[in-house]
C-alpha cells in the first residue's frame, strides 16, 4: 500500500492551523478562571525547558559535561544570573569538563 506523503502534510497543516485559529475564535473575552490563567501564562517556559533540557544533556560530547552545565546553570540562574551569564557560565563549565573528562 503506497502512502500519500501529501496528505500527511496536509492533515499536519489542518492540526497546526487549528491549534493557532480555534482559542482566537473560541475565546473572545478575558479569561477571568486564575487557574487558567497561571496555566497559560507558564505554557511557555514549560515547553523551552522541555526542548531544551534533552539538548543540554545530548549536545555535548560527554553526558556528565552536559549534566554539569545544568546543574551550575540552574545554580547561577537561582542566584539572579542573568541570561546571558548563566548561558557564558554554562560553556565554561562544559568546556572545561570535557577538557578534563575526554
Amino acid at each position: 500500500m503506497a502512502h500519500n506523503v501529501y496528505i500527511y502534510i496536509l492533515i499536519m497543516f489542518g492540526v497546526s492551523y487549528a491549534i493557532r485559529v480555534l482559542p482566537l475564535t473560541l475565546i473572545r473575552k478575558q479569561i477571568q478562571s486564575p487557574f487558567l490563567q497561571s496555566f497559560l501564562y507558564y505554557v511557555p517556559f514549560v515547553t523551552l525547558a522541555v526542548m531544551t533540557f534533552p539538548a543540554i544533556i545530548e549536545a555535548t560530547q560527554s553526558t556528565l559535561a552536559g549534566v554539569l552545565a545544568l546543574i551550575v546553570g540552574i545554580g547561577a540562574a537561582w542566584l539572579g544570573g542573568s541570561l546571558f551569564s548563566v548561558a557564558a557560565i554554562c560553556c565554561i563549565v562544559v568546556l572545561v569538563s570535557e577538557f578534563f573528562l575526554v
